[in-house]
């Protein structure tokens, strides 16, 4: 059964929320809002992000770091032992779009049609990205650094790629133990999970770094016990395993396979043999699951011109990544590890294939309600209610009784154009991001509702790559500095 939504609604604005205004409505709002307010008369578009985890690239790269490499706390990235590898194009939207345009309820599927015919149906579509960013190379080869400033903000926003200092990294009583860091009084354990890829793990350049993980490490153990990552390109898994080691932290982490429809699986290969890797390597003592698939069925589906994750077209999909998960099965098991290691899937949230959720211990689904036109007084109810009757309740109808989590949700803070900061109702800003996390966070715990909040820091490829609102889902800028936000105390 659903949970209560009453619990979700949105709170008294306090202090520096309480003079926000109110976003955009395309039709009155409701204080609480039943099925039918969501998903007939609202006839919400469907909640999807643009961007994949990694960029396109067809560029010859190399691989990450070796595990020689992987003991140092200063991990010297430009060291590479790997053969040379080819980064497969990842299928995804080619530009950034803000799309208002009635569906019918549950139909979650990208529009590109003409479809209806009707007046009402307004597309507008931004071809390219607009440049924002100045890049700079530093050092040989090894990442580059990127800063970004926010319009009239004070807030100023950069990267480092490679193993540059970072200006803001945890103050340690001592500089040659990373356990010793010391606590950010504003940061609470308060979230079920988060949402994490290092910067830097996007091929073809694998600028990651053992020490900007590390501080990544030491931020994130002090709003969560769990991360899930996307996938295993540029040694990512060790990465984050060592880190963890190093800062001897409580966090368990759902590893990532990225496979892609149309490579012949050559990137689930790949990223399988450094997954096994890191499991030899560290053991299963921080391993929650092995999450095979992300948005596999949204982009093969798109892919081959079909919408419907059931159809003989998706189940010829679904067999390719069953493929891929019982190969990952049957590898851990060959490994006789002390430690039964679950392996799920991860998809946008109307594209679960029975068969595959048939074969998997846990899905993990994306929910977006900016993306899905919801005004942010709806957002919270809107996530848990979409959740619970897409996911969480057919999942429970089979036989194997896969657990599901939601695998992304959450609320960007900005856009990188005016023209992208409102999606229909939905708002963009750091007040409306304050209220989702108001509204979804503690309620979510307190239902029992498993969530990875999206996500830990703002990722600027996204932004140069997409622009819109797509680098700006972060609660900490992308130089690991936490917005102008309050973390929720939750009992």
């Amino acid at each position: 059964m659903a949970y209560p939504r009453d619990p979700f609604g949105t709170p008294e604005p306090t202090g520096s929320q309480a003079s926000f205004q109110q976003p955009y409505r395309d039709a009155p709002g409701h204080s609480n809002p039943d099925n039918m307010d969501f998903f007939d008369a609202s006839a919400i578009p469907p909640p999807h992000r643009l961007s994949s985890q990694y960029p396109v690239s067809s560029a010859p790269t190399h691989t990450a770091p070796d595990s020689a490499s992987r003991g140092a706390y200063t991990l010297p990235t430009s060291a590479d032992s790997g053969q040379d590898i080819a980064a497969t194009p990842i299928p995804m939207a080619s530009a950034y779009r803000n799309v208002e345009d009635p569906v019918q309820p549950f139909q979650w599927q990208e529009k590109y049609g003409t479809g209806s015919g009707t007046g009402r149906r307004k597309w507008i579509i931004w071809g390219s990205v607009v440049a924002l960013l100045a890049i700079i190379g530093i050092g040989a080869g090894v990442g580059v650094a990127v800063s970004h400033k926010h319009g009239n903000t004070s807030n100023r926003s950069s990267t480092s790629n490679g193993s540059g200092t970072n200006s803001s990294a945890v103050p340690q009583t001592d500089p040659n133990d990373p356990s010793t860091f010391v606590k950010d009084s504003r940061l609470k354990q308060s979230f079920y999970g988060l949402a994490y890829t290092p910067a830097g793990s996007q091929l073809p350049n694998c600028g990651n770094a053992l020490s900007d993980v590390i501080t990544d490490i030491q931020l994130i153990s002090q709003l969560t016990t769990r991360i899930r990552l996307y996938g295993a390109d540029c040694n990512q898994s060790a990465l984050v395993l060592e880190a963890i080691k190093q800062t001897k932290v409580d966090l368990s982490v759902y590893l990532g396979n990225y496979p892609i429809p149309t490579d012949g699986g050559a990137a689930y290969t790949r990223q399988r043999d450094l997954i096994i890797d890191a499991v030899k390597t560290y053991g299963t003592d921080h391993i929650a699951g092995i999450t095979v698939g992300n948005e596999w069925m949204l982009n093969y589906l798109n892919a081959n011109g079909a919408t419907d994750p059931n159809s003989a077209v998706g189940n010829q999909g679904g067999q390719m990544l069953i493929t891929n998960i019982s190969d990952t099965i049957s590898t851990l098991n060959s490994l006789n590890l002390p430690k039964h290691i679950p392996v799920g899937t991860a998809d946008a949230g109307a594209y679960f294939n029975t068969q595959v959720l048939g074969a998997v211990e846990y899905g993990m689904s994306n929910v977006h309600p900016w993306f899905a036109n919801v005004s942010i007084d709806q957002s919270a109810a809107w996530t848990n209610e979409f959740f619970q009757e897409q996911n969480a309740q057919p999942a429970a109808a089979l036989s194997n009784h896969p657990t599901m989590y939601i695998a992304e949700t959450g609320w960007p803070s900005q856009s990188s154009d005016a023209g992208n900061e409102s999606n229909g109702p939905s708002t963009a800003s750091i007040a409306n991001l304050q209220t989702f996390l108001d509204t979804f966070v503690c309620q979510a715990n307190k239902n029992g509702t498993g969530y990875f909040y999206f996500e830990f820091f703002d990722e600027v490829w996204k932004d140069q790559q997409f622009g819109g609102v797509e680098g700006w889902w972060g609660l900490f800028t992308s130089n690991k500095t936490l917005k102008d936000i309050t973390i929720p105390t939750c009992n």
